[in-house]
């Protein structure tokens, strides 16, 4: 197992992976200082410019009645769930954009509801207000993206850059800055979230929260971050097998922890209970039940639209949904996600070891990605974002490989960019030189 994890490199190697790099250039005025913190603010403010950038351009549905598109459904949330009892919020009109997401999503879509009626309350009427598109709406939806990702995930791309660059390859400051760099300005997160409209960066900010409380040994924190994950978003589930294996192998390898184990069980049972807790008050079961059932809606089909998996790029020659039925689909994607995932399963269970982390977490979600049930283009976002954390090795072929893979993420939801009107703003980002350079040398 030793020869298969990343080695330990000098210093001064570290600094000659980025020499010459357009980021290093920009930044290396900072380089003497022995607190980034001006640097890091500076990363920070130029992200958002960016970011406010590509919202100057179109959304998901824009201009496309009756259904519009993801941004319509974001609104919707905030509609229903500031203009109808708790009770009603997965049941009401589930034809037109009912909600589909766990409870987090909901509480979130409350908040920025309530704090949009305080502004314009035309914005979030109940049914008067579908389909408008109203440039200061348009505007005030793009700010709750913006600091939904300030709040969660830049943090946790800091936090983990940091405590890899002291732990791990020991970086110097500047280049823990470079690399926050280069993860915060790749395209794919900024694209779909601040372009075709979504709010993945909370979920992947929580994720990303638990798996630096991992680093730091504060594993109930991690369980508690990572259960919210999941309850924002249940496409969170990608990295369940490996916090699981690695939380349990904690418990069990070198020997058997009582105590641990109550500890990460109370905390995930916990967590679930505040999530739950407002629904079954005021519903009972029922609403508990009803929550699932929108949670995983397996009718929909094995895939949606063009997305770059197995069973999409197989459905050339095979046509699934007219061979086998959606249950022998489910069963078969089981089996194969199964498969694809053992390796890192194994590996982290094994193996407790931080530096495998992020690889079992990107090997265990592309699994999913490729081979799961009910997937669309926006979930290479779940394996983007442990590869991105791979910038952080000290290794010129795996950050060769790693920007590989985001130039092939970037492609593979190409349709759905055109779709969205979003493909100059992609050329743009991707071209845009904020990533490690043109050489890695």
């Amino acid at each position: 197992m030793q020869r298969f994890l990343p080695q330990r490199l000098k210093q001064t190697d570290f600094v000659f992976l980025f020499k010459g790099s357009p980021l290093t250039d920009f930044l290396y005025p900072f380089k003497k200082a022995a607190n980034q913190w001006v640097a890091r603010y500076m990363i920070i403010i130029f992200a958002l410019i960016i970011r406010c950038a590509v919202g100057l351009g179109s959304y998901s549905g824009e201009k496309t009645p009756p259904m519009y598109g993801d941004f319509e459904a974001q609104r919707h949330w905030l509609e229903i769930t500031t203009g109808l009892p708790i009770t009603q919020w997965y049941f009401y009109d589930l034809q037109y954009w009912g909600l589909d997401y766990p409870p987090l999503t909901a509480y979130h879509s409350w908040l920025m509801g309530k704090i949009g009626k305080l502004i314009d309350s035309s914005w979030f009427e109940l049914d008067t207000s579908r389909g408008i598109e109203t440039i200061d709406l348009k505007s005030y939806m793009r700010i709750t993206a913006l600091i939904s990702e300030l709040i969660f995930f830049i943090p946790g791309v800091i936090m983990y850059t940091r405590w890899m660059g002291r732990n791990l390859n020991k970086a110097p400051s500047i280049d823990q800055t470079i690399i926050t760099a280069a993860i915060l300005f790749l395209p794919d997160l900024q694209i779909i979230d601040h372009g075709h409209f979504q709010y993945n960066s909370v979920m992947l900010g929580l994720s990303l929260l638990a798996l630096v409380n991992l680093l730091h040994n504060n594993l109930g924190l991690a369980s508690i971050f990572y259960t919210l994950s999941i309850g924002y978003k249940q496409m969170a589930l990608y990295y369940a097998p490996i916090f699981f294996f690695y939380l349990l192998s904690l418990c069990v390898i070198p020997k058997f922890n009582m105590l641990k184990l109550i500890y990460i069980s109370v905390s995930v049972a916990s967590s679930v209970c505040f999530l739950l807790a407002p629904f079954l008050y005021h519903g009972g079961l029922s609403q508990v039940k009803q929550i699932l059932l929108r949670m995983f809606p397996f009718g929909r089909g094995i895939f949606e639209d063009k997305v770059g998996n197995f069973w999409c790029a197989t459905n050339i020659i095979i046509k699934y949904k007219q061979i086998f039925s959606t249950t022998q689909l489910q069963r078969q994607s089981l089996i194969l996600t199964l498969i694809g995932i053992s390796p890192s399963c194994i590996a982290i269970f094994l193996k407790p070891d931080k530096r495998l982390l992020s690889w079992c977490l990107a090997s265990c979600s592309m699994s999913f990605y490729l081979f799961s049930f009910q997937v669309h283009e926006k979930s290479i976002l779940l394996p983007w974002m442990p590869i991105a954390l791979l910038l952080n090795e000290v290794d010129s072929d795996v950050i060769s490989m790693v920007c590989w893979f985001f130039n092939v993420s970037l492609f593979s939801m190409t349709p759905l960019l055109i779709r969205d009107g979003l493909i100059m703003q992609c050329i743009q980002l991707a071209n845009g030189k904020f990533k490690l350079g043109k050489e890695i040398h």
